[in-house]
């Protein structure tokens, strides 16, 4: 088998304890969720010798190896904010291909939520103040001011509404409501989300992912590990990274994503086009995302956002496109950079292991390819993943 030649396939997947989570560290959920991928995979940690985490500790990669009791020959520590775990498996897939490494392993663990209620830390008002963000921050451009600003924008310029925005987060819930694990399941309307407390114009609460605590681990191994599985692998059929800016002033649009770019490429990779997906899972940290990054991923056109998903396409029942499956960032969790919750997400789905909230294909069969696409910053970075099932 000539370099660069092996195939790399997802064959474990696993969530740690996620939601409400008072009593264990960021380690032990990293922990948790990788023996449980481990345990899905039907692998023993041993094969392991690619080892990818970002997030934590003062050397991300080793502490949490160490922690582990892992010593991989392979690591990674991209951290490129919620796009950070696409990004990884686009990496992760080419050292397998290239023979650098037989099994990665993609782990992430946060306490976002019990840190603030424990006073350990408080909600986060910007990154920082050094370099291009010193001329931003002392304006008062926090996180969430900024794709407010981004989202104000597209409506102005294509006349998108507050309430097709309200439809993402009205679908996303909707959506949650058949999934066990989700945080939140209670149905919600357009008026519950348009009536919520004000956070930053034209966001009101329901319009901005909640905050969780959880981790999320993700197995990839080389083909010829796939018979010792004892789960059905999903392969990567292609993938795309792009990062586009970190000012503001430096961004170009604030109607494009980098997913626009990330997106073509990794389509263009594996083979496909967006009509053959069958579902796809968005980052959503807020609504203005799932909907620009439909457009830029091209299930529709540009402009065409807000008149896509108030037709309700986004739902596992009875949507054209089943969005953000589990619930997303709106409702099901979110502790912090979640691009790795939407492979385990895809991968569950195309196996067929998504129980109630489990989508179907127009056949009433299981769904053979799908799409993860994380963002990360405030739109400064994409990464985006094709998957599918053999």
């Amino acid at each position: 088998m000539g370099r660069g030649s092996r195939k790399a396939a997802v064959v474990g997947v696993a969530l740690s304890d996620c939601g409400r989570v008072d009593d264990a560290t960021p380690y032990a959920l990293h922990a948790q969720a990788a023996r449980r991928a481990l345990a899905d995979a039907g692998l023993d940690r041993a094969v392991v010798d690619g080892f990818a985490s970002a997030g934590l500790g003062t050397l991300a990669p080793v502490e949490v190896a160490e922690y582990l009791g892992l010593r991989p020959t392979w690591v990674d520590s991209t951290s490129v904010g919620g796009a950070t775990w696409e990004v990884m498996a686009a990496h992760a897939a080419d050292a397998i291909a290239a023979g650098h490494a037989n099994a990665v392993l993609l782990v992430y663990g946060s306490t976002a939520r019990a840190d603030i209620r424990a006073g350990r830390r408080t909600g986060t008002l910007s990154f920082g103040a050094r370099g291009p963000l010193q001329f931003e921050a002392p304006y008062g451009h926090t996180l969430i001011a900024k794709y407010a600003m981004a989202a104000r924008r597209h409506m102005i310029g294509y006349g998108t509404t507050i309430e097709q925005l309200a439809q993402v987060a009205v679908q996303a819930r909707a959506n949650a409501a058949l999934n066990p694990e989700a945080m939140f399941r209670d149905p919600i309307t357009v008026d519950d989300v348009l009536s919520g407390p004000m956070v930053a114009d034209p966001f009101t609460k329901l319009h901005c992912c909640l905050r969780s605590d959880g981790g999320a681990a993700v197995l990839l191994a080389a083909e010829e590990y796939v018979r010792d599985c004892r789960t059905a692998p999903v392969r990567i059929l292609g993938t795309g990274e792009h990062v586009s800016h970190a000012a503001m002033s430096e961004w170009p649009d604030f109607t494009v994503s980098p997913a626009a770019v990330s997106g073509r490429l990794a389509f263009q990779r594996a083979g496909v086009t967006p009509a053959d997906v069958d579902f796809a899972e968005i980052y959503d940290a807020f609504t203005y995302m799932t909907l620009v990054t439909l457009e830029d991923l091209g299930f529709c056109a540009k402009g065409e956002g807000g008149a896509f998903v108030e037709e309700g396409r986004l739902l596992v029942r009875g949507g054209e496109l089943p969005v953000n499956t589990d619930g997303g960032g709106l409702s099901a969790q979110h502790p912090g950079m979640r691009g790795l919750f939407l492979l385990v997400e895809a991968v569950r789905q195309l196996r067929g292991e998504a129980g109630e909230r489990q989508v179907r294909t127009r056949d009433g069969g299981l769904p053979r390819l799908s799409v993860a696409s994380g963002t990360g910053g405030w739109f400064c970075s994409s990464g985006t993943v094709v998957l599918a099932r053999d």
